[in-house]
């Protein structure tokens, strides 16, 4: 019997790319002999980060509506049909059993060229307010994987199942030990990691830059900060004046297993793959959620752990005001620590990847 071909699409954030990657290593594991290809859009991180996972990947000339400026979505649109054309033929060429999307621009192209070709497919929706490229596909999927409740209010029922976010693989790898010794940072201080996603969070950055002085000044405080690659010359510049023995401030963090091993309090955006590790590793937050997504969704996401009691909210136009404040009095709240991380790690879905992949089987044996 000829391998398995598998086709996978979608990108645009790490939001994407890591559950995507985390579905292929499952295939990959459970059929060491298949064929995977990846498709996303040019010039977008996937391009990057996907051959850094080891696997193949084409991109599509597809980008987003613009708005505003509506007059530019004459070339968007002809950039995206010729981005449906070459899916088309990538396709046609590759002949996968399956085609799965995980959403974003390049998936909305691929996956309606697998479907028009009459290959199954299954897509994996990870926030809790559905993204408009799995929407507008839910009538040709065959499957849909979900990371919240009550999604029958955006795709038929019949085709929900339940898996969660795959999440990156080795996050519970390292030790506090070991990420005291690898950030040089102590063990004897309560730690404050910010992230704000893949490419950084300015209201986030603004936040904690207002404020660095009062979270120095704490010395039961240590900070490990991710800037993001867009903002960490600017911080750098303003912090270059200071002395910070209790502050690390980077533009990406690569081993993220030893930064969340250390870490008492999380401040994060509330992406879907974020909120995820957050559970499976049942980590105290402060979710400050973008206002700058499609539908709000971060919203939807971030709520639905404070309905839980599992996580704290700030609003994004309040956070340079507040956020600070709050994540130095959580710090110091041993208990709230406490009662978050036992509610929020009741959220966690375990084995996504693996159970997406047993969905996956089910189509192959259709």
């Amino acid at each position: 019997m000829e391998p398995y071909r598998f086709l996978i699409s979608g990108g645009g954030t790490g939001g994407h790319i890591f559950p995507a990657v985390s579905i292929a290593n499952a295939l990959k594991e459970r059929y060491p002999d298949c064929q995977i290809l990846f498709v996303g859009a040019e010039g977008r991180m996937e391009m990057e980060r996907v051959p850094k996972a080891g696997y193949e990947i084409k991109g599509l000339p597809v980008q987003g509506f613009y708005r505003t400026h509506m007059w530019r979505n004459i070339g968007v649109a002809f950039n995206n049909l010729r981005g449906l054309i070459r899916a088309r033929n990538i396709v046609k060429t590759f002949r996968p059993h399956v085609a799965i999307g995980v959403g974003g621009y390049a998936s909305g192209a691929a996956m309606k060229a697998a479907a028009l070709q009459h290959v199954p497919l299954l897509l994996q929706e990870q926030n809790g307010f559905a993204g408009v490229t799995n929407k507008m596909l839910a009538n040709d999927a065959s499957t849909i994987c979900v990371a919240y409740e009550n999604m029958e209010r955006f795709f038929p029922k019949e085709k929900l199942v339940m898996t969660g976010n795959p999440v990156r693989q080795n996050l519970q790898s390292g030790t506090a030990t070991e990420a005291y010794a690898h950030f040089h940072l102590y063990d004897n201080k309560k730690t404050l990691l910010v992230i704000g996603g893949s490419l950084g969070a300015k209201t986030i950055n603004d936040s904690i830059l207002t404020h660095l002085d009062k979270i120095a000044s704490d010395n039961d405080i240590q900070l490990l900060w991710q800037t993001g690659k867009g903002y960490i010359d600017a911080i750098r510049k303003a912090t270059a004046d200071k002395t910070l023995p209790n502050v690390i401030i980077t533009d990406f963090i690569d081993r993220m297993d030893l930064a969340y091993a250390m870490a008492d309090v999380v401040v994060s955006r509330a992406g879907a793959s974020s909120i995820s590790e957050l559970c499976l590793l049942g980590k105290a937050a402060i979710l400050v959620p973008s206002p700058n997504v499609a539908e709000d969704h971060q919203t939807h996401n971030a709520v639905a752990l404070v309905d839980h009691d599992a996580a704290l909210m700030v609003r994004d136009a309040d956070a340079i005001d507040t956020l600070a404040d709050i994540a130095i009095q959580l710090l110091h709240n041993h208990t709230r620590q406490h009662t978050l991380q036992q509610n929020i790690v009741k959220l966690a879905q375990r084995n996504s990847a693996s159970r997406i992949a047993d969905e996956v089987e089910k189509l192959l044996k259709k």
